[in-house]
């Protein structure tokens, strides 16, 4: 049996409009970011993440540490991170269908943090806010069998992913598994279900927009568990990734300079390129911004010019700079 949940208007309506924005980040390479824009969006999503869960660092502490800076705060954060920076920087390493995997990514998460980082609870538990038990979990003992269950569905249902990320980051709160750590993995856990078919999850930092009004995240699991289903969730979630994405497409209409756009243009590696494919990426600059942005790159030597006028086309140089300076 599949979890239960329903496909209604407004899921419908939040699918397409995601696969019509995924499509249009993929038309113009936004799915590779720079490397700089690359490094913002994991130390936003890392930032943000942890946030939730109440780490007090901020965003350039925690750029500090991703550079192996020394920083000063309470060691509990500290650690939080730099766990975090560990497991976001090797996400290629975690299959999402894999339930030992998703076990060594709480341990790689929660180590040093908790005892038995990596393995199921083994005590009963309930989120209690104020004084009143907000959801009371499912009894430890049955903790695996439920886990296998969800995995089994996220392996063989033929469901959409992004339907099956939000249905398994619900499921995956709902059981608890954990005795701490629940929400990061289960944010985490949907980011890698959704990078298996669209790249761009790598980059994609939504607990940032989860992070600005975490009431309704919580209010979306809340309403979820008083249903007996996760439709609200799914609604919930799949709004916050559609706003992501619009964050994503937002880039092509900053204003970037020169160095920018070069830095992100061979990031891209486009083997063999013309002025037009060029101004495709950056449909906001005249032709002129494009002819000087190509002859800088030129003179940098990261890629060379073949032909003239309108047979000129560019080369990347392979194992050259592939950095502006």
């Amino acid at each position: 049996m599949k979890p239960p949940y329903e496909i209604t208007s407004a899921v419908l309506q939040l699918i397409t409009s995601i696969s019509e924005k995924i499509g249009e980040v993929n038309a113009n390479f936004l799915d590779k970011p720079s490397p700089k824009l690359r490094k913002q969006n994991r130390i936003k999503t890392i930032h943000s993440s942890l946030k939730i869960e109440g780490n007090t660092l901020t965003e350039e502490q925690i750029t500090a540490l991703l550079e192996n800076k020394k920083v000063v705060g309470p060691k509990k954060d500290l650690v939080e991170v730099l766990n975090a920076i560990e497991v976001y920087e090797n996400l290629g390493k975690y299959d999402p269908i894999n339930e030992k995997s998703f076990l060594n990514a709480h341990l790689n998460l929660m180590g040093n943090l908790i005892e038995n980082a990596g393995k199921y609870r083994n005590k009963n538990v309930g989120i209690v806010k104020g004084s009143k038990v907000e959801h009371l979990a499912p009894p430890f003992e049955n903790v695996p069998f439920l886990m296998r269950k969800l995995f089994n569905y996220l392996e063989k249902s033929d469901e959409i992913e992004l339907i099956k990320s939000c249905v398994f980051h619900y499921e995956m709160e709902f059981i608890h598994p954990f005795l701490d750590g629940n929400g990061r993995i289960g944010r985490l856990w949907q980011t890698l279900i959704l990078m298996q078919k669209y790249p761009v999850f790598e980059y994609l930092p939504f607990e940032t927009l989860i992070s600005i009004e975490q009431k309704k995240y919580y209010n979306a699991l809340a309403e979820s568990d008083k249903s007996g289903k996760s439709t609200k969730f799914i609604e919930y979630m799949l709004t916050v990734i559609d706003s992501s994405l619009d964050e994503i497409l937002n880039f092509s209409n900053r204003t970037l300079k020169e160095k920018d756009r070069l830095e992100y243009f061979i990031s891209l590696n486009i083997q063999e390129f013309t002025r037009k494919d060029y101004m495709n990426v950056f449909k906001d600059i005249s032709s002129a911004t494009a002819s000087r942005d190509l002859k800088r790159g030129t003179e940098l030597n990261l890629f060379n010019k073949i032909g003239e006028l309108s047979k000129t086309k560019y080369k990347l140089i392979i194992g050259g700079n592939n950095t502006y300076r």
